[in-house]
């Protein structure tokens, strides 16, 4: 497989992540909304500092009230991050490697781009935000299982599952963070809030059904944390994707550099109780997994990646 077309289909497979995980991070706050009695709110520059893009956001914008930063998040396409964005390079990925790709692939991408597109306002304005990003995680959870159950499961399937567990192990610690965060800003009148709060960060995952499965226990801060970075068989949590990861590594060549970054995540979320550390250090400790998967990334780029073009 040229470097090339393994670069283009590991980052189809992110972009389409990335677009889920954003429409499901946003849906954490719109629910909140929903479910908050009147007198509380959320502060919505938080998604912002949490996604990292707080400075491409303030060249745009001078508030971050809910609309702008719906607006950035969603739709924006100064936003290489927004969902338009990110179904705007999945769609061009599988358009450069469509010999690859199951033909269905392609309408499939091509339709959820155009919905995406044309359905803009409708996803900033609140009273259509719900089916708007409903639409959206439907649509590409239909991709991940078209390829799934289409694709040759040989090397280019690998880097599809490369690109996409790496991105949705990112993007679970930012919606956890997004939890733990807004518990910092919040004084102690909103403590009989939290188990709302964290049971729309649940479901912004689709995890509500199978935490009361596993965990059986009221939900809370701490045992939603363990569950989502630590439990080995939810497809969302961050050790499945890890062990995904090491997976997929294992069946492509060259492949020590990255299997190394991926050891020692794995030996962080073994040595790691979220349970036992308090809430500013549960945010240092998302913090770093965050920074270990951009160091995954860029182990991958340079095992298998064409090099940039110098400056």
């Amino acid at each position: 497989m040229l470097s090339r077309v393994a670069e283009r289909v590991y980052w189809m497979a992110r972009y389409l992540e990335r677009a889920e995980n954003t429409a499901r991070l946003v849906s954490v706050y719109a629910n909140l909304l929903l479910d908050l009695p009147k007198g509380y709110t959320v502060g919505w520059h938080t998604l912002i500092t949490i996604t990292g893009i707080e400075e491409s956001f303030r060249k745009h914008y001078e508030q971050a009230d809910e609309r702008s930063v719906v607006r950035f998040l969603l739709t924006d396409t100064a936003n290489p991050s927004s969902v338009l964005s990110a179904l705007a390079g999945a769609r061009e990925n599988v358009r450069t490697t469509r010999d690859l790709f199951p033909a269905e692939a392609w309408e499939a991408v091509n339709e959820l781009h155009l919905f995406a597109r044309e359905h803009a306002v409708g996803g900033v304005n609140r009273s259509q935000r719900h089916d708007y990003l409903a639409q959206i995680i439907h649509g590409c959870q239909q991709l991940a299982g078209l390829l799934a159950g289409t694709l040759s499961h040989d090397a280019a399937y690998d880097f599809v599952r490369l690109g996409r567990n790496l991105e949705r192990a990112d993007m679970t610690t930012r919606i956890l963070d997004v939890g733990v965060a807004t518990l910092q800003e919040q004084d102690d009148t909103a403590a009989p809030l939290l188990s709302t709060l964290w049971i729309n960060v649940l479901r912004s995952l689709s995890a509500y059904q199978m935490y009361r499965r596993h965990v059986r226990a009221s939900v809370n801060g701490r045992d939603v944390s363990a569950f989502l970075l630590g439990d080995a068989q939810f497809p969302r949590s961050v050790r499945y994707c890890v062990d995904e990861l090491d997976a997929a590594l294992r069946r492509l060549p060259r492949s020590e550099a990255p299997l190394h970054r991926i050891a020692h995540i794995s030996r962080l979320l073994t040595e790691t109780d979220p349970k036992a550390i308090d809430r500013e250090a549960l945010h240092g400790f998302i913090d770093d997994l965050q920074l270990e998967l951009g160091q995954v990334h860029d182990a991958i780029a340079a095992t298998w990646f064409p090099a940039p073009p110098p400056s």
